[in-house]
């Protein structure tokens, strides 16, 4: 089925284009949410009278999503989740799921503006991109951890907290103490010890 396209879609084409898609994708996507007309001669005639009211509308929205865009800058977004002990998500975090994060951090994001190829099912930084106009996106941080004390660690890290911050303390801990009395062995008694293992071989 041949459409023209009233704005940009992604992998599809520009505002204007005249492009080929399945007949399920036009009924079920792109003409019910004005994305898209049927390609006719009526249709064409009408797209070019709103040619310069369509291409203005879409710059001021476009103008938008920018300064929005500038706004969330580095936003990341906390989402706590239960988990096994090596990082697993015990069910997982969805579109919507970070749709809601965003918006309760301030800035207004619909479901479908999220861009996840798939739902997040381990703890973790993710970028998730968030598609505020079709010509405008930008990437955010979902932070997804066992707790907020968590989540604070792993953005001190870098990385998941896959133990709990009781263990990593401990685990800290005791690489100190074992660098500590690494460095405190005098070199003659280390050359002692030695010495007795092999007598005692």
């Amino acid at each position: 089925m041949e459409v023209i396209l009233l704005q940009r879609v992604e992998k599809l084409g520009q505002m204007g284009d005249v492009v080929t898609v399945k007949p399920g994708h036009a009924r079920n996507r792109l003409l019910p949410k004005g994305m898209a007309l049927r390609a006719n001669k009526a249709n064409l005639a009408v797209f070019e009278a709103k040619k310069a009211q369509l291409e203005a509308d879409n710059l001021d929205r476009r103008k938008e999503a920018e300064a929005v865009a500038e706004n969330m800058g580095d936003v990341a977004v906390t989402l706590v989740r239960q988990a096994s002990d090596v990082g697993h998500l015990y069910g997982s975090v969805t579109a919507r799921d970070i749709s809601n994060a965003v918006t309760e951090a301030g800035f207004t994001v619909a479901r479908t503006q999220v861009v996840l190829d798939q739902p997040i099912k381990t703890l973790g930084l993710h970028q998730v991109k968030i598609n505020l106009h079709p010509e405008v996106s930008v990437e955010v941080t979902a932070n997804v951890a066992r707790s907020e004390e968590d989540a604070v660690e792993q953005l001190r890290k870098g990385g998941a907290v896959l133990g709990t911050i009781d263990e990593m303390e401990a685990e800290e801990a005791l690489e100190a103490a074992e660098e500590l009395f690494e460095e405190d062995v005098p070199e003659d008694f280390a050359d002692e010890a030695e010495g007795e293992e092999e007598a005692n071989v």
